[in-house]
């Protein structure tokens, strides 16, 4: 199974707990991507996977590409001058209640703003299983928009997309213009339950919510993410339902990315929806316990953890 993404990896700045930037002395340097978690993740997980983007050839940009490689992902990047575009930064402070958590988005003018398909291997593209990108990527520019509209209709296996909407990047009114536009040239819809409610005029429980999005945008399967309440499916007129994995949470920030690698790379396997999304809440649950966006799933804990779920039903 092939799966290629393309998106722009950010890198995360984060204080140690309990701090804020103002006061911190230190942070810690992660990448974080929607694409590249999810190309890693599935590439861990058996896929053939690879990341596609642009990238400054500065020492941030070179930081982000060999961490990805240190990861074991394969990359595909177009380097380009600085001049031209700089590197995607995001800056976070976690927080327990009753303290919000904060995400600072520093992804103006960046290089991935600039991508226009004639700098990506359209063969890559139009020959993958799967491809995928996020709504991350269709709001850095009109460019960028642009582009991820041409590679996803030039795919020719299955096209799949995240919502993948944050405020510090576009507001919701621009977001369901341009995914309106978008989502008829998209097979597989992902999307957080929070963001839809926050993009889409849906109402309704979230069997309701999968149902009239997928009647609405013509599309293939729509999967509802629920954080601790698991994720619901819609897929050939059948609401597919699954209970989150209950874990002690080290780290969230990585487990959405782990729940669509883990599910695209089943799906593109020949697995049902009810398989793929096991596998997805089991990935998902194991990156609650790992730190960092990035998270290094091992196949065969994934496999143990499902087989226990497996076993307890009757």
């Amino acid at each position: 199974m092939s799966l290629v993404t393309f998106g722009e990896t950010a890198l995360r700045f984060a204080p140690p707990d309990g701090q804020r930037f103002e006061t911190a002395r230190e942070a810690s340097i992660r990448v974080d991507g929607t694409a590249s978690g999810v190309a890693a993740t599935a590439g861990r997980l058996g896929a053939d996977a690879r990341w596609l983007s642009k990238v400054p050839d500065t020492p941030l940009g070179r930081r982000v590409v060999a961490e990805l490689h240190e990861f074991g992902l394969e990359t595909d990047v177009v380097w380009t001058d600085p001049d031209t575009g700089r590197q995607g930064l995001t800056f976070h402070e976690d927080a327990d209640p009753p303290r919000a958590e904060r995400l600072l988005q520093d992804r103006g003018n960046t290089a991935m703003a600039t991508l226009t398909p004639g700098e990506l291997p359209m063969g890559e593209i139009q020959n993958a299983d799967v491809v995928f990108t996020s709504g991350a990527t269709l709001s850095l520019s009109e460019t960028a928009a642009d582009t991820t509209g041409a590679l996803l209709r030039a795919a020719a296996g299955t096209r799949a997309f995240d919502l993948d909407f944050h405020p510090g990047l576009w507001d919701a009114g621009d977001a369901h213009d341009a995914l309106a536009d978008l989502l008829p040239a998209v097979d597989t819809l992902f999307a957080a339950e929070e963001q839809v409610s926050a993009v889409f005029d849906t109402t309704g429980s979230p069997r309701e919510v999968v149902h009239t999005l997928a009647t609405e945008y013509d599309l293939t399967r729509v999967i509802l993410t629920r954080s601790e309440y698991g994720a619901v499916a819609y897929h050939d007129g059948v609401i597919h339902e699954q209970d989150a994995i209950e874990t002690t949470a080290v780290d969230e920030s990585g487990q959405h990315e782990a729940f669509i690698g883990a599910t695209l790379q089943q799906l593109a396997a020949g697995a049902d929806t009810d398989e793929a999304l096991l596998h997805g809440v089991a990935a998902a649950a194991l990156a609650r316990t790992l730190s960092g966006p990035l998270t290094p799933l091992e196949p065969a804990e994934v496999e143990r953890l499902v087989n226990s779920q497996q076993s307890r039903r009757p």
